[in-house]
């Protein structure tokens, strides 16, 4: 690297070269040609990443550098190549390696497929080459090298153990292949002879004059303020990455609470419909039983209201038959009273003249009843049997027909007394007839003591 700045023109670096593979013992032609590609990368990598800065625009296909960076890649990757035998002919080519970077690196499946699917490529080469350049696109060329270099294991299935891909130069080139990243590339790959290009060096880039060393140290003034720009602009652009996907992630929540709304919405809308239904078939039974109601109230009403006439008739109808029974038992209470005056009257007539005949008849018959103790005893005992009759008679007297008993009762008195009667006419021989009325209540009492004191 220090050989290749501090020439001045092609003609010293060459005799530079000559003085010192004369001065210096000969070494392995492996590792001089692992140092050969890793100064050239080297040189290929700083002058692409200065020369694009300085270009300041989006590089394409046909700059120089670019293509001389891919040319150089080429050349590593076949270095220390296994060759392989074909049926026709031996097969030395960097596909095999490459494409077993998709079973190592998860996101390596897209730009595999994708060269896979490119028409127009009709060798392994030229799908090596599409792979780089769409890697070198992608900006994730460092990364699928890395993965690659660190399974050694595998890539001694198609390297020698002195390869560049095997040795640390490898590591040192992936590690440079990191600056790439800076650097936006937009080549079509599609429409481009991937397999019938020559990778050669050209050397006449990397070869610089004191005018150009000059110049250099302007263009890296100028390169490192477009850098600090180009930092700043990353920097900025991964804050609004974060920021974007945050909003993405907030989106993604946002998008998903709005479907559990709009599923919510959609339910209580349904919920809504039910309700309205219910509430109209309630509203329809509430008035249907409302109007039944009003009919039967209607109807209860007419009801009451005749039989409240019918009570106030019946009230009436009862009051007059009351009144006309009130007036009746008046007229029978007058009348039995009337009948019993009567009859008190005429019995106390009678007892008025019962007892003037008696007196008349004590001193005429005072001899006489002396000889009919005997049979006025006869008489107190058929009288006393008479005055239980008539104590259940009087008892009996109450009901209507006592008046109809009483005087059947007097009559088989009066049957009773006629043998008496007959047999004092035949002892005194003077007949006299004594109508002696049997008296309810209290009245009869008095008769009976009257008749014990005479027989006494």
């Amino acid at each position: 690297m220090t050989q290749f700045g501090a020439t001045r023109n092609p003609v010293n670096w060459v005799s530079h070269i000559t003085a010192a593979v004369v001065s210096q013992p000969a070494k392995d032609p492996a590792v001089v040609e692992r140092r050969n590609l890793l100064n050239m990368a080297k040189l290929s990598i700083k002058g692409l990443i200065e020369s694009a800065l300085s270009y300041g625009r989006t590089l394409d296909s046909d700059y120089p550098p670019l293509q001389q960076f891919f040319v150089v890649m080429e050349h590593c990757l076949k270095h220390g190549l296994k060759v392989r035998k074909s049926f026709l002919s031996f097969n030395r080519t960097i596909w095999g390696p490459l494409e077993m970077v998709e079973k190592l690196y998860p996101g390596a499946e897209e730009i595999a497929a994708s060269v896979r699917d490119l028409p127009g490529l009709r060798t392994p080469l030229g799908r090596a080459r599409a792979w780089l350049r769409l890697s070198m696109m992608q900006k994730k060329l460092a990364d699928y090298l890395r993965c690659l270099i660190m399974r050694r294991d595998l890539l001694s299935e198609f390297y020698e153990n002195h390869a560049v891909m095997m040795e640390e130069e490898g590591t040192v080139i992936v590690g440079l292949l990191v600056g790439l990243n800076v650097i936006d590339a937009n080549l079509c790959v599609k429409g481009e002879d991937l397999d019938s290009q020559v990778g050669v060096i050209d050397f006449s880039i990397y070869l610089k004059s004191e005018e150009d060393d000059h110049d250099r140290e302007g263009r890296n003034v100028h390169i490192s303020a477009i850098l600090d720009q180009k930092n700043y602009v990353e920097e900025l652009n991964r804050q609004l990455n974060g920021t974007v996907s945050s909003l993405h992630t907030r989106i993604d929540t946002m998008e998903k609470s709005n479907t559990k709304l709009i599923e919510e919405l959609a339910i209580a809308k349904n919920n809504i419909i039910k309700l309205q239904e219910e509430n109209h078939q309630l509203r329809s039974e509430n008035a249907m039983l409302f109007l039944r109601a009003h009919h039967q109230l209607e109807a209860a009403k007419a009801g009451i209201e005749a039989e409240q006439m019918y009570r106030q008739h019946s009230r009436h109808g009862l009051s007059e038959i009351f009144t006309d029974i009130c007036t009746h038992h008046e007229e029978l209470q007058m009348r039995q009273d009337s009948d019993a005056d009567i009859v008190k009257v005429r019995v106390q007539h009678e007892m008025e003249l019962a007892v003037k005949l008696l007196e008349k008849d004590i001193h005429e018959k005072q001899g006489a009843l002396i000889s009919l103790k005997e049979q006025l005893e006869d008489v107190k005992a058929i009288n006393f049997d008479m005055y239980q009759k008539m104590q259940r008679s009087v008892e009996d007297g109450k009901e209507r027909d006592g008046n109809e008993r009483l005087d059947a009762m007097s009559n088989q008195m009066s049957a009773a007394m006629k043998p008496l009667e007959h047999s004092d006419k035949e002892a005194l021989n003077q007949p006299r007839n004594i109508d002696i009325p049997y008296m309810k209540g209290a009245e009869s009492a008095p008769q009976y003591k009257l008749i014990k004191d005479i027989s006494f």
